[in-house]
């Protein structure tokens, strides 16, 4: 961290956030989701969204970055993730992703997908860095200026869980 930079924390989506998370989604994609649509997506079962802030005595706990991932049992997807543009390429997107995947491990995920827009090279590395690998390809998942469509990258993770290998003998539940 530079001499002035702001530190930055992450913590579950509030209900006072999904207005704010709008406009970076609004800021990140051309078919951006409403405060409405990621509330009602965050009270399905298996989502949780995590938000970044900026965190120092003069700032304000404003999200300046979100992921939203959903579990249904061995499996997740990350179903978004967007920084508002200040702050890209700052670590924002790396603390995020981080924070999700630590959640998924501990919720004893196997396998982590997501699509992502070829053309979005910040993205790609970012998830190849974190072990993604690219296993197919989606065609016309993204709309792009103009009504032109353009093909998702199908990218996946696997967990190296331990197993599990009963209680130690004379142990009990």
């Amino acid at each position: 961290m530079g001499l002035f930079s702001v530190p930055r924390a992450v913590d579950t989506v509030r209900p006072s956030d999904y207005d704010t998370l709008e406009e970076i989604h609004a800021e990140s994609f051309l078919a951006p989701w409403s405060a409405d649509e990621m509330a009602a997506l965050n009270d399905g079962p298996g989502v949780t969204t995590f938000v970044a802030r900026r965190v120092s005595a003069t700032s304000s706990r404003r999200p300046i970055g979100f992921i939203t991932v959903r579990r249904a049992a061995d499996e997740a997807e990350i179903l978004t993730m967007a920084v508002a543009p200040r702050q890209r390429r700052s670590g924002v997107g790396r603390l995020l992703l981080d924070r999700a995947l630590r959640h998924l491990y501990a919720e004893r995920v196997a396998d982590v997908f997501l699509e992502v827009d070829p053309s979005n090279t910040s993205a790609v590395a970012l998830y190849t860095r974190a072990g993604f690998k690219t296993v197919g390809e989606r065609p016309d998942y993204y709309s792009k200026s103009g009504g032109a469509r353009q093909k998702a990258l199908t990218m996946k993770l696997t967990f190296k869980q331990p197993e599990f290998h009963g209680l130690p003998t004379g142990a009990s539940a």
